[in-house]
């Protein structure tokens, strides 16, 4: 594993654990709720990814320093809102709602980046896998998560969420030949982040049939 990806591993980990927890936080969930939906968040993509592959167990259970930081980000999650903030207050809060989206965009841009690694590994002359690999990986803990958390699954609704995991995996696809891996890796990360900014920014959805 490159200090690239080693980093993208613990920057998502960290991300989503959070927006797992924050999560259900707001759907009144208890400590042990908090705690399973950061757990699934931070880890149901890469556990997803494995699956597919045959790498069992996954990498989770062969080593659980990421299960440890996603328990660890969602205890400490915990205590600062149950002793120091109001929940109600914060849900309302813009500049609080502000860093869970960059914390579940973080997430999303690294472990896109860490599902494309995985599948260039795998096999890398399927590029069809490397791409799905990358996808499963971006999305798949939110996926979990919202399914626990009884929503209507993030990727299916709102700011092109799914489309910046695929723009910013196709990207890396086509720069890696040309520029090499980590610079690609690095745009691809950007990229993802960029396409989800301008999206909340400018209100980008794709069409969906409006009902009255």
């Amino acid at each position: 594993m490159t200090p690239l990806i080693y980093w993208m591993d613990i920057i998502g980990t960290i991300a989503f654990a959070i927006s797992g927890a924050a999560t259900a936080v707001k759907k009144n969930m208890d400590i042990f709720g908090v705690n399973i939906l950061a757990l699934m968040t931070a880890t149901g993509g890469g556990m997803f990814r494995d699956i597919i592959i045959s790498n069992v167990p996954p990498v989770m259970f062969r080593h659980p320093f990421y299960v440890v930081i996603s328990i660890v980000t969602a205890n400490l999650f915990f205590v600062l809102l149950y002793f120091f903030f109001d929940a109600d207050r914060l849900d309302r809060n813009a500049v609080f709602q502000n860093l869970l989206f960059w914390f579940d965009t973080l997430g999303l841009a690294a472990f896109t980046i860490d599902g494309l690694n995985a599948g260039y590994v795998a096999d890398p002359n399927n590029l069809f896998l490397v791409g799905t690999l990358a996808f499963i990986t971006g999305v798949g803990g939110g996926l979990l998560r919202d399914i626990l958390a009884n929503e209507l699954p993030y990727i299916l609704v709102k700011h092109v969420y799914a489309l910046a995991t695929i723009g910013g995996a196709l990207l890396v696809m086509v720069l890696k030949p040309m520029i090499g891996k980590t610079p690609a890796e690095a745009i691809g990360f950007a990229t993802v982040i960029m396409i989800r900014f301008l999206a909340r920014h400018y209100k980008w959805n794709l069409p969906k049939i409006r009902r009255s």
